[in-house]
């Protein structure tokens, strides 16, 4: 035997005694790690971490609408299939006629868009705060991140009109609340504009992002060596809960709508980056505008530029209001 021909042989030998088991060993890991994660994760991600608004809480929302003359009561209503919604209303005791519905992001309760209701109050604008469905007080036994919230939001608009009677409504969401916010514009008519900050594109691309951050790698490495992953996840969300994830997709919701939005997203945002905000403005250029924020992270633009940031959210409120009835009397 040749020493050449010895080599080549010594090498194939190492491959089918070594190499090749561990390629199958490897293969089979990938396989198994695949389904178990894709599975786990959709089910996990349909399941948040849920924290009702404790007592404490609630009594001292109570006791700062007192001392501030607002009006301050719980509300909840049934949507069409059983689940009960609960929600703070707050009212001031001189309003504007206008009123803002307040959707907080995923594993949150009303808590946290509670400080921004508060400081609407106090520029005279009528709040509802609800917590959202499978979260806080609220009932529900999934959340679908827009799926059936859509809904939900479309029924709070309905008390408000009926509570409030207000002039305009409008609605701020962050996070998980601002991708349902827009979810709900094609068939909710009744905004006469909307705020969102750090809202996802569409749920596929949130999940390979989320895939991407433990690495730094951005998006790509969901949409490559993890995509099975999520293949499996939304396939297990659609044949064991029902639910068709790709159709969770604020991007498409925007198209053609005429309602005004401004997307608000920190530049620093590694939990949804703001590229999210791009694919969504890129929908509909003409009516969704974009203000990213220099070192602001996942829904912190009123940490960093407190003052811009309420400054552009209540003229962005106020440029697309109705005139009230007394100012179309008067100018008529």
């Amino acid at each position: 035997m040749q020493p050449q021909t010895a080599v080549v042989e010594k090498s194939f030998s190492w491959y089918r005694s070594v190499l090749r088991p561990l390629l199958y060993v490897l293969a089979f890991l990938y396989i198994v790690g695949t389904v178990i994660g894709g599975t786990s994760l959709g089910s996990i991600a349909l399941h948040p971490y849920r924290h009702p608004v404790t007592d404490a809480e609630e009594r001292n929302a109570r006791a700062d609408a007192r001392k501030d003359n607002v009006e301050f009561r719980d509300v909840e209503l049934t949507t069409p299939d059983g689940t009960v919604l609960r929600a703070w209303f707050m009212r001031p005791s001189q309003p504007n006629d206008d009123a803002v519905i307040l959707l907080h992001g995923v594993s949150d309760n009303r808590m946290g868009t509670y400080g921004y209701g508060k400081w609407l109050v106090q520029h005279s604008y009528t709040v509802l705060i609800p917590d959202a469905r499978a979260h806080g007080s609220s009932g529900g036994e999934l959340a679908t991140y827009g799926l059936k919230e859509t809904d939900d939001i479309h029924h709070w608009v309905d008390w408000i009109e009926m509570a409030a009677h207000p002039r305009c409504m409008f609605g701020l969401g962050e996070s998980m609340g601002a991708a349902q916010l827009l979810q709900s514009l094609p068939d909710e008519s009744r905004f006469c504009a909307v705020v969102a900050e750090s809202p996802f594109a569409s749920f596929r691309e949130v999940a390979y992002a989320r895939f991407g951050r433990p690495f730094r790698t951005g998006p790509w490495i969901g949409r490559t060596f993890f995509r099975p992953t999520v293949d499996i996840g939304f396939l297990y969300v659609r044949l064991h809960y029902g639910l068709d994830m790709e159709a969770t997709s604020p991007e498409r919701a925007v198209v053609g709508t005429r309602i005004p939005v401004l997307l608000i997203h920190g530049l620093e945002d590694a939990n949804i980056p703001p590229y999210h905000s791009d694919l969504i403005a890129a929908q509909n250029p003409s009516d969704v505008k974009v203000w990213k924020v220099p070192g602001a992270v996942h829904s912190g633009a009123h940490q960093v530029a407190p003052q811009e940031f309420e400054r552009r959210v209540l003229e962005w409120f106020s440029s697309h209001s109705l005139p009230s009835a007394a100012t179309s009397g008067s100018t008529g």
